[in-house]
């Protein structure tokens, strides 16, 4: 699936001008990565009856609107942080200014690589037009860039537990669980499957940002590929700072259960989104460091 999806962004960032912009663009996109959300769009489609043919635009869309907000999240003004995936961050090696365009720039060819599949997908066009839809949503002002201002306005403060879920569900857990849904919609998945997709990639959202958390205070820069402890030396409010390791973990194993249980309710044609479920329930540190 990687390789499939790799082969697919390198056609739709293939270099043109203005040069730097577009190697600035296709810096962050291949620096690395799992495709964590385009394969969970991508399978749900492919597992619900749909084809990759239908999945590989909006799954490559996912991968460039996460990746522009990785870039903005990086900037000085954000989270000023130095690596990403064990690489300079895009300001680093293309400067601020370069960076913000790039994320820019990868934010609109999501937009305009889903309308043109709409374009082009005959009487299926509102299952991409919806699936387009969703995920708008959740990259924008009521979702991801919700979670960001609130992640950006809670920093030197202690929040509360219904601050701290918020932050979560709309930063990480949005755009997770827009894609799995995204992905059943293009199959054709009815509106109650649609909901179980939705509330299983909430769940697995919140999971996913649970353990960054805990990896956070103990994982090493070397082996996180970013800057470990940036949450502490940011003073960010955190799972962990909230409600303490033990709870942590334990939440963390509860809501991937929770999200493999669901998964598992539905008919799937194949299993490759529930291997991909269940490989990202790897199990969480067992002590900080």
């Amino acid at each position: 699936m990687i390789r499939i999806l790799n082969a697919e962004l390198e056609k739709l960032l293939a270099m043109r001008d203005p040069i730097i912009l577009w190697e600035a663009m296709r810096y962050s996109v291949f620096a690395g990565g799992k495709r964590l959300r385009p394969q969970l769009l991508a399978g749900a489609c492919l597992g619900l009856g749909g084809s990759i043919e239908e999945a590989l635009p909006f799954a490559c869309a996912v991968e460039m609107i996460h990746t522009y907000s990785l870039i903005h999240d990086d900037l000085p003004a954000m989270d000023d942080d130095d690596l990403r995936r064990g690489m300079p961050t895009s300001h680093k090696m293309f400067g601020q200014g370069m960076a913000i365009l790039a994320g820019d720039g990868l934010l609109n060819l999501a937009y305009e690589t889903m309308l043109a599949a709409c374009g082009s997908m005959g009487d299926k066009m509102g299952r991409g037009v919806k699936a387009a839809s969703i995920l708008a949503k959740a990259a924008g002002s009521s979702g991801m860039v919700a979670g960001q201002s609130v992640d950006i306005l809670s920093e030197n403060k202690k929040i509360d537990e219904r601050t701290l879920l918020y932050m979560h569900a709309n930063k990480t857990s949005a755009l997770i669980s827009a894609s799995l849904e995204a992905g059943g919609i293009l199959a054709g998945c009815g509106a109650s499957c649609a909901k179980s997709l939705k509330e299983a990639g909430e769940k697995l959202g919140l999971a996913f940002q649970i353990r960054d958390d805990l990896l956070d205070i103990t994982e090493t820069t070397e082996n996180l590929g970013k800057p470990a402890n940036s949450d502490l030396k940011s003073n960010k409010s955190t799972y962990v700072s909230l409600f303490g390791i033990e709870r942590a973990k334990a939440d963390y194993e509860r809501l991937s259960l929770e999200s493999e249980e669901a998964l598992g309710g539905l008919d799937w044609k194949d299993g490759f989104l529930l291997g991909l479920a269940r490989k990202m329930h790897k199990g969480v540190p067992q002590k900080a460091e």
